[in-house]
């Protein structure tokens, strides 16, 4: 085999990009109505780094309104306030209290405050 020339494989200068449709035909009526989409987590989040999303297994805090598979949004910057849900950490297991500043107990750890409860309807 006789090789006649060598050369380097040299980088593509030109690539094909996506770009925006071409619309043809009549434009849509409602075109000028569209909205952007609504990101939820740029809604509801306000400290990013601060915040968990924790899923609740059981039915037992129905006295909160909180039910089997709802969402707990918890924002752990928050300073604790009067009749707010939070999570606190009492005796090594986590529970769910609403905070009574008048009678804010000493024998727990305030670890987040709920901020949003998610759950489907049923």
């Amino acid at each position: 085999m006789e090789i006649k020339q060598t050369a380097k494989l040299k980088k593509v200068k030109k690539r094909h990009t996506a770009e925006v449709s071409k619309q043809t035909g009549f434009p849509s009526a409602a075109a000028h109505y569209a909205e952007p989409s609504i990101d939820l987590h740029n809604e509801i989040v306000t400290n990013q780094d601060a915040t968990f999303f924790v899923r609740v297994a059981g039915n037992d805090l129905e006295y909160f309104h909180i039910y089997n598979q709802d969402v707990l949004i918890i924002d752990r910057s928050l300073p604790p306030a009067n009749k707010r849900l939070a999570v606190v950490v009492q005796e090594g297991e986590f529970l769910i209290k609403e905070i009574e500043l008048q009678k804010l107990e000493h024998d727990y750890e305030l670890w987040g405050i709920i901020t949003y409860i998610i759950h489907k309807v049923k």
